[in-house]
Order: structure tokens, then sequence, then C-alpha cells
């Protein structure tokens, strides 16, 4: 009697059916054991440990480069503020030398000899000398002038010497 696949079975478990494809097994692919699943989760660890190795490296490398171009960038600033600084004292510095010119001008337009005649006759009241008023007088030739140096450091001497023995004399009085 030819199997039919339609017919009813009384039996309390139906039969199995063998499929009409049976997949070929890779000959390559090796079998899971145990071993291999301790050692792929050891190997999942591992890698899973590198990466994070990686990542925190990479990280490590971005905020350094950060840090650095922070500094230069900070550093840079602090530059340009100084040669600011510099450039505005330079400019003080050429103001202050034109007026310090402007006024040695005034100065010296001020100190001519014809200024200073008027000044002194019309602020302190004085006169240009007449005749009558030279005195002259005659100095000898020779020349009266003493090194007092030697003097003075034998007085010294001898007044140090003075002392301590008047100091003495008057301790046992």
């Amino acid at each position: 009697m030819p199997k039919s696949y339609n017919r009813y079975q009384y039996e309390t478990s139906p039969r199995k059916l063998k499929p009409e494809y049976t997949p070929a097994k890779n000959p390559y692919k090796q079998k899971k054991t145990t071993i291999n699943k301790n050692e792929n989760q050891n190997q999942k660890k591992k890698t899973n440990i590198k990466n994070k190795n990686k990542k925190a490296k990479t990280i490590m490398y971005i905020a350094l480069a950060f840090s650095i171009l922070f500094t230069i960038s900070y550093r840079n600033a602090q530059i340009d503020e100084n040669f600011s600084e510099v450039q505005d004292l330079k400019e003080e510095l050429a103001l202050l030398q034109k007026e310090n010119e402007q006024l040695e001008v005034s100065i010296e337009s001020n100190l001519n000899l014809s200024n200073l005649e008027e000044q002194a006759r019309d602020l302190l009241g004085m006169h240009k000398l007449t005749s009558k008023q030279t005195i002259y007088v005659d100095l000898p030739k020779s020349d009266y002038i003493q090194s007092s140096a030697e003097k003075i450091v034998i007085e010294e001497d001898g007044l140090s010497f003075k002392s301590i023995f008047e100091t003495i004399t008057n301790l046992f009085k």
C-alpha cells in the first residue's frame, strides 16, 4: 500500500517524516564544546578589554592634544596682551619725550641774557653796576693754602689718647 501523507493515524504519537533535503555539514566547522565556549568568552573579554584600552588611549590623546592647544592659545593671548601693553607704553614714552623737548625749548628761550636782565630789574629791583660801585682788591701772588689733613689725623690721635687718660684718672679720683 502506498503511503499517503494525508491519511489519519490512530496512534498516540505522529510518525516522523524525513525531510526531503538534508543540509550538508561543513567539515571545517569546529564543534562547540565547553572548552571552546570558555576560550571564546576569554577571547571576547580580551578583545573587549583591548577595545576599551584603545578607546581610553584615544580619549587620553584627544585630551592631551586639547590641553596642548589650550596652553598654546593661552600663551598667545598673554603675548598679545603684553605686546599691546608695550605699545601703549611706547606711545606714552613718545608723548613724554615730545613734551620734554618742548619744555627744553621753552627753558632755553627764557634763559637768554636779555630775559634774565629784564626779570632781575622787574621782579628783584636790581640795576647794573656803575664804575663807582666797583672795588678792586690786591692779592699777593704767594699761596697761603696749607694742607690740614695731617694735622687733623695727629690731633685726632692725640685727642683719643688724652681722653682715655683723663677717663682713667677720673676713675681713681
